[in-house]
């Protein structure tokens, strides 16, 4: 194992941390001498009869080891032992190299500022390893408590530069530190990890750059990713002086950059946050594998919102199908997607390095977070469906694009353009801004109790906490926790607020939906009444008067149909009135306005059986109302056959097949005192008369193909009654209502003789 080789400083007994030192010391050596004997694998089966006939000598051995502990111990811990090139400035740190880590706790020397360039190597002076770097502080990384990263979540986390003595600061530091290794020769190459570093490095060992991170660019200011481990192998530094065990010591130096934006984000940035962890290749590959699976299991919230968030988004525009005309389902479908995008972005951003950090704030924190605080302000809107105060939807627009602007720019994202004081004073309009979206939705959430109650209470504390929310870097600026991590798992107080959100809308949508099930329940029902209605103010099927036979058919497109007609014969001098007419629209509307109608034309008819006199009142009671037009005819057919017939753009009626002709007349309920087409003609005895609807003519088929008024003509010359007109139209494809009235001169019947 790898391990601290200063016994004093962990306050252990001198002869009892030689005597360890040299026992495994000796093992090394053992395993050296006995590379197949002394292994833990070889110790089953055949393996242990060889070590049987081995263990006098290793007893032999390890007594010898055993004999002078504390003289031993001089060598390792008192005096160190004798390296290369080594450097007398300042203390290294020695650490024993084997199938194992160490994490690099320090000391480490630290310094602000940037290091000049040596003109002989072309490489930074403070990166040599002959620098003298005992005037810099020094900077120990050892985690003082359990202590977790609050933005990635990594364990053994320290305070940055920040927090250490230069508060403020950002731009370039460097760190070094120097370690005296004993390894074995022939060992497996050396390796070293890094992570949790804000926010870019370049790391160097004994002079050479080995790696970087981030994107350094000669004169301007690198570009910076979020965080993520990286591993470097080591260059290979064994001395050939013959032994099995040799010291040898390495220079290593990280050149880092933090930018002004990491210090609006976390108020102890800057820097190492935990300490760098060397040893060989397979042990150090371990520790990164860790880190990234602790980074990855941070993240285990945020990914799971991902699907959670479009299984929402399809269930909102699920429900437009049901419900066209409420637009909070379309605004919740949209804020849930951007949620989903947003969660999904975190985790892009964290794991990859698809884009810099500048792009992934831009995306996340001045583009997304605006049009979800936007976007939730809406959804409430809708939800209570205000309308006053009207200013309201302009308001939002506007704060969200000022949100967007002002936190890109106030977040220092731009300091190569715009001035820090500038961003400062940004920062703050940031907030007045979050703080004016947090007013206006308690504002929607007050007017919303007021006319709704019950909802408004229940959505009131999600709103306070999605404002809060608005707050989480601010508020941990200020060192209030706005994160936690039970098991490892991040959760942040901006996705509590979404998720609380979440659940307050799905519970209301849940009330919402058995709201408009009872509704439904009630309009359907209302609807079953208005068709029975409709049935019993409509004229019987088949009538029979005193020289005439009369055939009704009415196939309504829907429960309520918008055609009507009524046959009211007079009893006092023999003769018919026929109205026929179409309502505009469809459903219930439609029906109502039948209704209207229909007893308009019993009225009128008793106080004036003429058809331009029953025309002209049914008119009068259409003015007026909104969207109420009907086409309608009215025909008087006299005891000896004499017919007058009045139009108002209904389709002219069939005399034994063929159209009457008629002057065009506009519909009724347009305007006032509008002149009718009316006709007279005489009805024969065997003539038949036709009224039928425009769904006969309009009717189309599955090819998009009109029945049109020359199959009506052939229709009607072949058709041996109504039902079978309205039956070969409606078979065809029926579009709107249906209603055919045939009207058929018989002979007078015969009176008895006396």
């Amino acid at each position: 194992m790898a391990s601290q080789v200063f016994s004093a400083q962990q306050g252990a007994s001198p002869c009892m941390a030689a005597m360890r030192a040299n026992l495994r010391l000796r093992e090394r050596r053992l395993s050296l001498l006995f590379p197949n004997r002394y292994s833990a694998s070889y110790v089953s089966g055949r393996g242990a009869r060889a070590l049987n006939r081995t263990l006098p000598r290793t007893l032999l051995v390890l007594i010898l080891a055993c004999s002078s502990p504390c003289g031993r111990a001089k060598s390792l811990t008192g005096t160190p032992a004798p390296a290369h090139n080594q450097p007398t400035t300042s203390p290294a740190v020695r650490i024993r190299i084997g199938a194992s880590a160490a994490a690099l706790n320090g000391p480490w020397k630290f310094t602000i500022g940037d290091s000049p360039i040596d003109p002989a190597t072309g490489q930074p002076l403070w990166a040599e390893p002959g620098f003298d770097d005992s005037g810099w502080e020094t900077i120990d990384l050892t985690p003082r408590t359990i202590a977790i990263d609050p933005t990635s979540g990594w364990t053994g986390y320290v305070p940055g530069w920040t927090a250490n003595g230069h508060p403020g600061y950002w731009g370039y530091a460097w760190y070094r530190i120097r370690v005296q290794q004993e390894e074995i020769q022939g060992d497996e190459p050396e390796a070293l990890a890094i992570w949790d570093v804000d926010d870019a490095y370049q790391f160097f060992a004994d002079g050479r750059l080995i790696g970087a991170f981030g994107g350094f660019r000669p004169g301007k200011p690198p570009l910076t990713y979020w965080n993520e481990p990286e591993a470097f192998n080591l260059p290979d530094q064994q001395v050939k002086d013959g032994s099995a065990i040799v010291s040898v010591t390495r220079v290593i130096a990280l050149r880092i950059w933090c930018g002004p934006n990491t210090l609006t984000q976390n108020p102890d940035g800057g820097g190492l946050h935990i300490a760098p962890v060397i040893g060989s290749a397979a042990a150090v590959g371990a520790q990164y594998q860790r880190a990234w699976l602790e980074i990855i299991r941070s993240y285990g919230f945020i990914v799971a919102e991902v699907p959670i968030y479009l299984v929402l988004t399809i269930a909102a525009c699920s429900l437009l199908f049901f419900d066209h005309s409420d637009l909070v389902y379309l605004w919740l479908a949209g804020v849930f997607l951007l949620t989903a995008a947003n969660a999904a972005s975190s985790c892009l951003f964290a794991w990859t390095t698809v884009a810099n950090q500048t792009a992934m704030y831009l995306v996340m924190d001045a583009f997304l977070a605006p049009c979800i605080m936007g976007g939730w302000v809406m959804t409430w809107w809708f939800w209570f469906r205000l309308r006053r105060p009207s200013w309201v939807p302009k308001a939002v627009i506007g704060l969200t694009i000022l949100y967007g602007f002002s936190f890109s720019l106030g977040e220092d994202l731009f300091f190569t353009l715009i001035p820090h004081a500038v961003g400062s004073e940004l920062h703050l309009a940031s907030i007045g801004i979050r703080l004016s979206f947090l007013g206006l939705l308690i504002l929607i959430v007050v007017y919303g109790i007021r006319q709704q109650g019950r909802e408004g209470w229940l959505a009131l504390p999600a709103v306070v906490l999605m404002g809060i929310a608005q707050f989480q870097i601010d508020l941990g600026v200020l060192h209030i926790r706005t994160q936690w991590y039970p098991f490892g798992v991040g959760v942040y107080l901006y996705d509590v607020a979404n998720a609380a959100f979440s659940v307050v809308v799905f519970v209301l949508l849940l009330r919402r939906l058995q709201q408009s099930l009872h509704r439904q329940r009630l309009m359907a029902l209302d609807v079953k009444q208005a068709q029975e209605v409709q049935q019993v103010i409509l004229p019987e099927a088949k009538m029979n008067l005193p020289g005439l036979e009369i055939e009704c058919e009415y196939r309504p497109a829907r429960e309520v149909g918008g055609d009507f007609f009524q046959i009211i014969p007079h009893k006092n001098d023999g003769s018919l009135l026929v109205v026929a007419g179409d309502v505009t629209g469809k459903g219930l509307k439609a029906g109502m306005l039948v209704a209207l109608l229909v007893g308009a034309i019993r009225s009128s008819a008793e106080a004036n059986a003429a058809p331009e006199s029953v025309l002209a009142a049914l008119n009068r009671r259409l003015l007026g109302r909104s969207d109420a037009q009907a086409t309608c005819l009215a025909l008087r057919i006299a005891s000896d056959g004499a017919v007058t017939l009045a139009n108002a753009g209904h389709p002219p009626p069939y005399l034994n097949g063929e159209p009457i002709a008629m002057e065009g007349a506009l519909p009724l309920g347009i305007i006032d005192g509008a002149a009718l087409s009316v006709v007279g003609f005489q009805l024969r005895e065997g003539d038949r008369l036709a009224l039928v609807s425009d769904g006969i003519a309009e009717a189309t088929d599955v090819n998009g193909n009109l029945f049109g008024f020359d199959r009506v003509k052939e229709l009607l010359h072949a058709a041996r009654n109504a039902a079978e007109v309205a039956t070969a139209a409606q078979d065809f494809g029926q579009e709107d209502d249906i209603s055919v009235i045939t009207v058929t001169r018989t002979a007078l019947p015969v009176p008895a003789s006396a």
